[in-house]
């Protein structure tokens, strides 16, 4: 072996051993939230380096309580898992822990991160960060802003049962189909185009693993998360690179269409007639990299949400045909018009509603809500120390015996007269969190995922295919006792671990 090689490992073993003895953390325990007994310099690292972490937290919440913490490294992480404990976080202590921790994989510098982030910008108090909120606020998310596009979510859909229609008998892949679908819608939103055709499924399913892969790179832990001080690079190669990657393909294809609009203006010598996303920040004298960053955090958390929860929606449907039976009557006997569902169709589908809530109850789209402790607080007797990471299990939280009967099951009849919503006042339900952080792309999220899933059901038939060796050729049947894999792969968001496949048939 290396002679150097070795002498660097020593060193590292030995600037481990060192952070571990000095650290504050170890030198004055406070009175923290129990947890599982940590090892000495790795914590309780080596508990949570399993496939689903999200499940192993959950099953040691319910062994240590429902406020535990457990030390990664250096870095102290609180978990939160009930009602109570996340009203605690989300509006008791809201303002001390309100912070925001953006992982070391994440390809942005901490200062754009300050200057141009909404969702990982460390404090929410900044005036940056105010003021991004309130553009997304007034241009995207508003009432106002939801009705004035309204028109083209509708098209987009009206357009998506088109192509499902033209596939008929044929296998689709769901997750593509959808993003394509709300990719567009946000394309027409942002920059008054399509981003991606229907027909060009590859070309979707290249796009939707780009972005999915962004955000899975850019959030996966890596040393110096749970080892701060140690600012060796090499250990970012791996995530960051692959993140990279992902982020110069995307600002790429998004920069160019800021480069066409600026020079269309300039030589008509007067802003465009668009009344898009784009034209308001060009209106507003952004520059190209706040834009390419805003652009950077509506488009793949907007498609990503939408996405896994119509997936999971679809597969829990498929697999509980009572309550697919429920739906799909519901639909015909309140929408007479098959081929354009209409958003002033929802405030009716009272059942829609409730599927659209049990799927988001059993599957959020992320599995904890990430904070950072701004201040040392006091929750519960129990004391968070400034700069701890704090989790908010909402995972854990939708499948709680405490709150939910039968919690593993998939019964939308338990919403139909509860009145919990997922706007961040009942905090037993959060899939959208709570607070200062709540996602500020809920009321987009809501409106896409109801007319999706009823354009779905209303529209269509839907089995699941079976293949099947005919003279060496493969065949699809029908077969709806086919068995369908329901398994989660933990990333952001968090997903089925196999794409949902489906073949349509039309109504």
């Amino acid at each position: 072996m290396n002679l150097s090689l070795v002498q660097s490992n020593i060193c590292s073993y030995l600037h481990l051993l060192l952070l571990y003895l000095l650290h504050p953390f170890f030198r004055h325990r406070h009175n923290l939230p129990p947890g599982p007994p940590p090892i000495p310099i790795l914590g309780n690292i080596l508990q949570l380096i399993t496939k689903n972490p999200h499940i192993t937290v959950s099953n040691l919440s319910k062994k240590h309580g429902p406020l535990m913490s457990l030390k990664l490294g250096t870095r102290l992480v609180v978990f939160a898992s009930s009602r109570d404990t996340a009203k605690e976080i989300l509006k008791t202590h809201d303002r001390d822990l309100s912070g925001r921790y953006a992982p070391k994989a994440t390809p942005i510098d901490e200062s754009d991160l300050k200057k141009f982030s909404l969702l990982w910008a460390a404090d929410v108090s900044a005036q940056n960060w105010r003021s991004i909120r309130s553009c997304w606020k007034e241009m995207l998310f508003s009432n106002s802003a939801l009705d004035f596009w309204v028109c083209v979510r509708e098209r987009k859909i009206a357009e998506m049962v088109k192509f499902l229609e033209g596939k008929s008998g044929d296998v689709v892949e769901i997750s593509v189909v959808v993003f394509v679908t709300v990719y567009n819608a946000l394309g027409n939103i942002c920059f008054s185009k399509d981003m991606i055709g229907l027909e060009d499924e590859e070309i979707g399913s290249v796009w939707k693993d780009i972005i999915w892969r962004f955000m899975e790179c850019s959030t996966t832990p890596v040393v110096g998360d749970v080892f701060p001080s140690i600012g060796v690079d090499f250990w970012l190669w791996g995530p960051k690179r692959d993140a990279r990657n992902c982020l110069d393909r995307m600002f790429g294809v998004w920069g160019d269409i800021v480069r066409r609009r600026r020079e269309e203006e300039a030589s008509r010598g007067a802003p465009g007639n668009e009344r898009d996303f784009l034209g308001f920040m060009l209106e507003n004298e952004f520059s190209d990299l706040q834009i390419k960053y805003m652009l950077l955090e509506i488009l793949p958390a907007g498609t990503g949400t939408v996405i896994t929860t119509i997936e999971w929606a679809m597969s829990e449907l498929i697999k509980n045909p009572d309550a697919m039976g429920k739906l799909r009557e519901e639909l015909r006997s309140n929408v007479t018009h098959p081929n354009a569902i209409r958003e002033s169709d929802i405030c009716q589908l009272l059942y829609l509603n409730c599927c659209i809530k049990e799927t988001l109850r059993l599957h959020p789209p992320i599995a904890f809500l990430p904070h950072r402790a701004k201040s040392e607080c006091q929750v519960m007797n129990y004391t968070i120390p400034e700069d701890s990471l704090v989790m908010v299990n909402i995972w854990a939280m939708g499948r709680d015996p405490d709150i939910w009967g039968d919690p593993f099951s998939f019964k939308p009849e338990r919403f139909l007269k509860s009145g919990l919503d997922f706007k961040g006042r009942d905090f037993e339900f959060l899939p959208f969190g709570a607070g200062r952080r709540m996602c500020p792309g809920w009321p987009f999220a809501d409106k896409q995922l109801h007319l999706i899933l009823a354009s779905l059901i209303r529209c269509f038939n839907w089995s699941l295919p079976s293949y099947n060796n005919n003279n060496g050729h493969k065949k699809f049947e029908f077969e709806l006792e086919f068995e369908l894999d329901m398994n989660e792969k933990y990333a952001v968001p968090l997903r089925k671990e196999t794409p949902l496949l489906l073949v349509p048939s039309r109504v």
